[in-house]
């Protein structure tokens, strides 16, 4: 493919851009063992594996697939050998990133995630391959579960050696460091797990490529991709470019279950729901991972004693709801539910999703501070999350985390381990409260952390990016002290704007089963001639779980063992109602 424009970048060679760019991609990154992304099979699994696809002769020089399909089948080589490129770009020509002999099978994760092929598949050697189509394809994950787990995993890994290779280039972004609307790109690819490269406009790669691209500082955040720039990009926009928003793949596009939200809860409810043949529909207005995904370290969930980060979770929860065939759209704005004869999810863009039942797990957001130039500052030193990429503007800076949850006190330690002398102001006169005992014990026990109760943000100051915030002691006096990076982990507020005929709690929380009223239960109740369900709100068929649900624990634990539930009560409302 043609690439956008026949500039190169003045004086910089491609591995020193990189450098530049994204310097922990290069060597710090955990390495995937070439035993995972690419296993060998043996006889009997190839012989399994050829069995569903369609014997094919192909010629040297064939393009099996490339940019522009929006997906692919499974391809499995007999005696044929197929490299994979990445297209040229508009600073450098093709790169043959992998070939692949007799007894392969090409593919990586955009075949759940329906992403749009973004390198080329291009017959080196001629011979046979064996194509397995999307239906076969999801009857052998169904079928044969060591091929299911081989493919998965190879899948998996396979992503990771793209993001740290040539395939990167494909697509790159250049915006500010500190400004939200790149941010929100750069996260968006984060947690999609996309192969790309981030350029800081500030950088000397940076500016060059602005001047390659003839862009302004009017046109950033930009998107460039082999065929296209997007200037003052989107994450909704980039979803549209990759393939990744909601598209219906029937006539109808309906489906048994539609999830709305894909933290913990949701996800976990895509996976059961999927695993027991349910077409499943999810639906995110952000991306998957929920608050969890703002998380670095989750300590206290069963099974990771060593703990988990809260985007590693969300990946295989998202992954394992993939292979029992969820589709999955972010970012993918639910604006309202219709209540007729049928449940219609609606989105922003008027598509409408007939649904059987509807899982509400669109969480909770945190609240901001009602302080003068907060919104300014916004991605320029105002956080909401303490991952990486927010971390990589303060390292070694003082930061003030404002909060008294267990969300605060894990930011807290990721914060002082990159280096930073972090305050941690709550309005409580002390911690223990409202956080769990063993992070209270380690925040207090860290040299690099200071807690204060009883204190609260009064003022935010600085000239282009935070840089000094005022805090109000519990005796009122106020102290000023620098400030790179303020994380605001306070209370949370129910996204359930767009819901209507739902029952709410005076703070917009959805009540569900014992907790609703006979005021909010009518005739249709007494027709269906039962009780609403667990987790079932006040609308039969629809259902409620995570932290969107009046008296919720606000644990990813609960809200995963809550999305599994509710899948119960599903099948049996869809059997009532069939």
């Amino acid at each position: 493919m043609a690439p956008s424009t026949g500039r190169a970048l003045p004086t910089l060679d491609r591995k020193r851009q990189t450098e530049l760019t994204n310097p922990t991609s290069i060597g710090s990154e955990r390495e995937v063992g070439n035993s995972a992304a690419y296993p060998q099979l043996s006889d009997a699994q190839l012989a399994r594996l050829r069995s569903y696809g369609t014997p094919q002769t192909v010629e040297a020089g064939e393009v099996l697939y490339g940019p522009g399909d929006a997906t692919y089948d499974l391809i499995v080589t007999e005696d044929a050998t197929v490299e994979i490129v990445q297209p040229a770009t508009w600073d450098a020509p093709e790169e043959s990133l992998v070939r692949f002999g007799p007894g392969s099978f090409l593919g990586e994760l955009n075949m759940l995630t329906g992403q749009a092929v973004y390198l080329i598949a291009r017959v080196v050697e001629a011979g046979r391959v064996h194509r397995i189509a999307s239906a076969q394809f999801r009857r052998l994950m169904a079928e044969d579960a060591e091929l299911s787990d081989i493919l998965l995993e190879a899948f998996r890994a396979r992503r990771e050696v793209l993001r740290q290779s040539g395939a990167s280039r494909g697509l790159e972004l250049v915006g500010s460091t500190m400004d939200s609307a790149s941010l929100a790109l750069r996260t968006y690819a984060a947690r999609r797990r996309l192969p790309h490269l981030w350029f800081d406009a500030d950088s000397v790669a940076g500016q060059a490529l602005i001047e390659a691209e003839s862009l302004t500082s009017a046109d950033l955040p930009a998107a460039l991709m082999p065929d296209r720039v997007l200037r003052r990009a989107t994450p909704g926009e980039l979803a549209q470019a990759l393939g990744l928003s909601y598209r219906r793949i029937d006539s109808d596009g309906s489906a048994d279950v539609t999830v709305v939200g894909a933290g913990p809860a949701g996800l976990a409810a895509a996976v059961y729901a999927s695993s027991e043949g349910l077409t499943t529909v999810v639906l995110d207005a952000v991306a998957p991972g929920g608050q969890a995904a703002a998380t670095t370290r989750i300590e206290n969930y069963l099974g990771f004693p060593t703990g988990i980060s809260g985007t590693e979770l969300a990946e295989r929860a998202e992954t394992q709801a993939l292979k029992f065939g969820a589709r999955l759209s972010t970012p993918c704005e639910i604006v309202a539910l219709e209540i007729d004869e049928h449940l219609r999810a609606v989105l922003a863009d008027g598509t409408d999703i007939p649904t059987r039942a509807l899982i509400i797990a669109s969480g909770a957001r945190y609240r901001s501070l009602a302080l003068d130039r907060w919104d300014e500052f916004a991605g320029a030193g105002v956080f909401y999350a303490a991952t990486e990429l927010e971390a990589r503007s303060c390292v070694g800076c003082p930061v003030t985390v404002v909060g008294g949850g267990n969300g605060a006190g894990q930011a807290a330690l990721f914060l002082a381990s990159c280096g930073c002398d972090v305050t941690v102001a709550i309005r409580r006169p002390d911690i223990e409260s409202g956080m769990s005992r063993y992070l209270v014990d380690r925040l207090l026990a860290n040299p690099k952390i200071t807690v204060r109760g009883g204190t609260e943000v009064a003022r935010l100051d600085g000239e282009h990016v935070l840089e000094s915030i005022s805090l109000v002691g519990p005796d009122g006096e106020l102290h000023e002290q620098p400030c790179r990076g303020l994380f605001c982990f306070i209370g949370a507020e129910p996204a359930t704007s767009w819901l209507t005929g739902v029952a709410l709690d005076e703070h917009g929380f959805v009540r569900t089963d014992v907790q609703l009223t006979r005021d909010e239960l009518g005739e249709t109740w007494t027709a269906l001639r039962r009780a609403p369900l667990p987790f079932e709100t006040n609308v039969p068929g629809v259902f409620a779980v995570g932290d969107v649900r009046h008296g919720s624990m606000k644990r990813v634990a609960a809200a995963v063992g809550e999305g599994a539930s509710a899948v119960r009560s599903v099948h049996t409302a869809i059997g009532v109602r069939a």
